[in-house]
């Protein structure tokens, strides 16, 4: 396979560029839409609780799917001061324009509940706008309103569960085009000392965009078939230039050898493919094993992650094994160009004080096995606080306009107005809602109004326990969402929202204080529950935008040891084959186990219990690590790690078959890779480490948890772990039982 396809490059070099044209001519245009087709929302798991209550009161009270948001006003103006009026009815008369929205609740509304009040010294108003479920365009429309609207004196910002999915899918995009604008030229910088060329620190970045370009276009298709997380786009970026730069570097290190020793530029680009080519194939193939933990949770959400990374890393090898080859063929020599550069420093040159630091670790392998596990279990012991859940709007940066405007509306008990539960209950028969369900009934609406979490319970009720309500003007009532559960219309409005059509199913919503953190979803699902039974009823369900997203973290954190154990299964099997032991593969993924528990370790710390929050500007009132995260970290580290894995073990097993003790084998091959490694290892900190510069805390997340794995894995991993466990278990690294041997393939990897 790889001799026909490195005859092929290297013969037809121009004709395969022309092929790579064509698709970037067509993926281009494409790639640029494709941000604008992935979405910020979670998945909603067929058959779950909340589900059940969503189908329930969609079919037996005729209540379809129906959103609230919240529009904030904040101003140094009092509320009844002729300047704020007049703005506010300029605001009202845009809105009312509007077709999408169904009904408004003006601050100023009789409502039980507080829209407006002084805080700091400003004034702070909130206006509840109800329209359809996920009404993306007409937001749009309400903030052009807003922005025509307000002045100087007053400033409007808008909230709520699709303003947040909208200004994370926004700022996850930002997040990207900056990481990549910030990384670039220091990548370029790194591949120059690595080089010692412009030309050759130029190929790998084009490696990295080709592959990322065409990922993004495929993936702008899947988005019209499928929901695809706007948080795949950094999977794609981290992939395209993190792992686009390792391999090309690998290849183009390998060509510029063949070159020295007197190849001609096609025999060159040729043995090239051969033989890194064929290291970058398996690669690749380790990383797709350890993305395929993405496909395992039956998420779409999380499986999108999983179907961009495998195709950035497919289309990254690809590129690697066809385009690059193909250029380098046409280059030749002026791969070097400019040659004064030829005396700078060679990052990816063999390097006698990594094998020397080899020697001095081998030389004393219990006593550095022992610091070094020390050192890393010890990064890892917090990762077993870790606490996962959704973070909401909680999840961006405190200064973005839905997260600021939820804050604002904090003091006046409204935070909690987006987090609304629905209580639903089964009297068990038609027409079975009678005098007792109704003091039931009216026993659990006081019970939960009576808790100290909750700001206000909304029910057939309402209306008795707020007289103003009923007393106000027709045109002064509005009917707001059933999921914020506060009806302001009529009495017949309210019978048909909480009380089933066929009057066997009773209904309420519960508004929190304050924001509901997931680690308090359980408690307030557990109180509601258990209050409900105590005022007689049996058959609960309990559903909301909460529960909703405690499910979905539930079915992440079910579905991870699963995933886990498949990956590391799968990467076991290939690398006893590639290496033909099983010693190694088992140390191996025992190295990267460590490495990812201390990534764990480290990202618990700082975005759970606050250590360093203040310097990467992260938020402490969040308590949760995004139930997606880790797996999505140890997908991509496993892969990642498992390169840098299978580049040192290839050399060590190369000198292992040349016949050399296993200290000269570790000793030469740490000499020959650790500076490949090395340049590879800080492109990839400069990749993730822009990440920690973004709004959206999943990414900085993604990036804080991938930077320490890389600098663990390059370290204290390949330079200590690695040289003290293969000189311990000497020839017991290759052991192999005669069964295995005969069965299991030859696989030989060079680079």
């Amino acid at each position: 396979m790889f001799n026909a396809l490195a005859r092929l490059i290297s013969s037809r070099p121009v004709p395969v560029l022309l092929v790579w044209v064509l698709i970037l001519v067509v993926a281009i245009p494409l790639a640029r839409l494709a941000p604008g087709a992935f979405s910020a929302k979670g998945d909603v798991l067929e058959g779950s609780e909340s589900v059940q209550v969503i189908d329930l009161l969609s079919n037996e009270f005729g209540l379809t799917g129906q959103e609230t948001s919240i529009i904030v006003s904040e101003s140094l103006l009092e509320r009844n001061d002729p300047e704020f009026r007049a703005g506010y009815g300029q605001l009202l008369t845009g809105l009312r324009k509007l077709k999408g929205i169904k009904a408004i609740t003006r601050f100023d509304d009789p409502s039980p509940l507080k829209l407006f009040g002084v805080v700091n010294g400003k004034t702070i108003t909130a206006t509840l706008l109800q329209t359809g479920v996920s009404p993306v365009p007409l937001l749009g429309e309400v903030h052009t309103i807003m922005r025509q609207t307000e002045t100087q004196n007053v400033k409007y910002l808008l909230t709520g569960s699709t303003a947040v999915t909208r200004d994370f899918a926004e700022r996850s995009e930002a997040d990207v085009r900056r990481s990549e604008l910030a990384t670039l030229p220091l990548v370029a910088v790194v591949l120059v000392f690595a080089f010692g060329a412009f030309v050759a620190a130029g190929l790998p970045i084009m490696v990295g965009l080709m592959s990322i370009t065409t990922t993004m276009a495929i993936l702008y298709g899947l988005a019209q078939l499928l929901s695809v997380s706007s948080l795949a786009q950094s999977v794609v970026t981290l992939f395209g230039l993190g792992a686009g730069i390792d391999y090309a570097l690998l290849m183009v290190n390998r060509f510029r050898e063949e070159l020295e020793h007197g190849r001609s530029p096609r025999e060159a680009a040729a043995i090239t493919t051969r033989t890194a080519g064929r290291s970058v194939l398996f690669s690749g193939l380790t990383v797709a094993i350890a993305l395929g933990s993405l496909l395992i949770p039956n998420l779409d959400f999380v499986r999108s992650l999983g179907v961009a990374g495998l195709v950035v890393i497919s289309l990254t090898v690809l590129t690697s094994l066809t385009a690059l080859p193909a250029l380098l063929a046409l280059l030749g020599n002026n791969v070097n160009i400019p040659r004064r550069l030829r005396r700078s420093l060679r990052l990816d040159q063999p390097s006698p004080v990594w094998g020397a630091l080899a020697v001095g670790v081998m030389r004393h392998p219990w006593f550095w096995l022992t610091v070094a596990s020390i050192i890393m279990i010890g990064l890892a012991l917090p990762a077993t606080g870790m606490k996962l859940g959704t973070t909401g709007a909680f999840g961006l940066a405190q200064h973005v306009e839905s997260r600021r405007a939820l804050e604002l509306i904090k003091p006046l008990e409204l935070g909690g107005a987006m987090d609304a539960f629905d209580v639903l209950i089964d009297l068990g028969e038609p027409r079975a809602y009678n005098a007792e369900a109704r003091q039931q009934f009216a026993a659990l609406d006081t019970a939960l109004s009576a808790l100290p979490e909750v700001r206000l319970v909304s029910s057939p009720f309402l209306l008795a326990k707020a007289p103003a309500l009923s007393n106000a003007a027709p045109e002064r009532r509005s009917d707001t969402a059933t999921g914020l559960g506060v009806t302001l219309g009529a009495a017949v409005d309210a019978t048909r929202q909480y009380i089933s059509m066929n009057r066997q199913f009773i209904h309420l919503s519960v508004i929190p204080k304050n924001p509901v953190r997931s680690d308090q979803i359980a408690d307030l699902i557990a109180q509601l529950r258990s209050q409900a039974h105590q005022a007689g009823f049996r058959e609960v369900l309990v559903g909301g935008l909460p529960v909703l997203a405690l499910e979905f973290a539930d079915a992440v954190t079910q579905a991870m040891p699963l995933a886990i154990g498949v990956v590391c299964i799968a990467t076991f099997i290939v690398m006893a084959i590639a290496f033909r032991s099983l010693v190694i593969p088992l140390k191996s993924i025992l190295m990267n186990a460590l490495t990812v528990a201390s990534s764990y370790g480290i990202i618990t710390m700082v975005f759970q219990h606050g250590l360093f929050a203040d310097l990467l500007a992260v938020p402490t009132d969040v308590g949760v690590i995004e139930s997606s995260l880790p797996l999505v970290i140890f997908a991509v580290t496993f892969g990642l790690s498992m390169d840098y894995e299978v580049f040192l073990l290839s050399r060590i097993q190369e000198g292992h078959l040349a016949g050399r003790s296993t200290r000269e084998a570790v000793r030469l091959a740490l000499q020959s890779t650790a500076g490949v490694i090395t340049s590879a290892a800080l492109i990839m900190i400069i990749v993730f480490a822009a990440f920690l510069q973004g709004d959206v805390v999943a990414n900085k997340v993604i990036g804080l948890g991938l930077v320490v794995a890389v600098a663990l894995d390059a370290t204290i991993v390949r330079l200590i772990l690695v040289p003290a466990v293969m000189v311990l278990a000497g020839k017991w690294n290759w052991w192999l039982p005669e069964g295995l041997k005969r069965w299991l393939p030859h696989v030989k990897l060079e680079h």
